[in-house]
């Protein structure tokens, strides 16, 4: 493992310890030549996964990409980090399962929009309105329903 800061390609493991949910290790590794500490995670990976892109482009697949889409829809939201990780690793291990290498991201994109209805709606519609590229209060309107949500008036009628 290269060293972040100083680029060596000595490091030692320090202590190696289980995640919380038991779906990686992580490794506290030290620089045998600038001393640095830093911190690895290990995950079982099941196949590589290419992504299909719409316009038909092939892409490795990548979890922290996935991670930080998710992370933007929940941001200000009260979910638990721990519960997002396990998002994340369930919606890896549903493509890993399928048995195919290459994945459409039309796929993706309704993993995750499934997963989030299903843990928070605010996150839910945030991400629809990128994923489906919305452009208007109609499109929300139109995703949600054709319902305006409703405003209660503090004044009598």
């Amino acid at each position: 493992m290269r060293c972040p800061f100083c680029g060596h390609e000595d490091t030692q493991v320090k202590d190696s310890r289980p995640t919380d949910d038991g779906t990686a290790i992580r490794r506290r590794r030290s620089c045998t030549a600038c001393m640095q500490r830093f911190t690895t995670v290990e995950r079982v990976q099941l196949r590589e996964l290419i992504v299909v892109k719409t316009d038909q482009r092939r892409v490795a697949f990548d979890r922290d990409k996935l991670t930080r889409s998710v992370q933007i829809a929940l941001r200000k939201r009260p979910i638990d980090p721990d519960r997002i990780e396990k998002m994340i690793t369930g919606i890896v291990r549903q493509l890993e399962s399928s048995g195919e290498t290459e994945i459409p991201s039309k796929l993706i994109g309704e993993l995750v929009m499934q997963t989030l209805k299903e843990v928070d709606d605010v996150a839910y519609v945030r991400f629809a309105s990128v994923y489906r590229n919305f452009s208007d209060a109609g499109d929300f309107q139109t995703f949600l329903g054709g319902q305006a949500p409703s405003k209660e008036s503090d004044e009598p009628s």
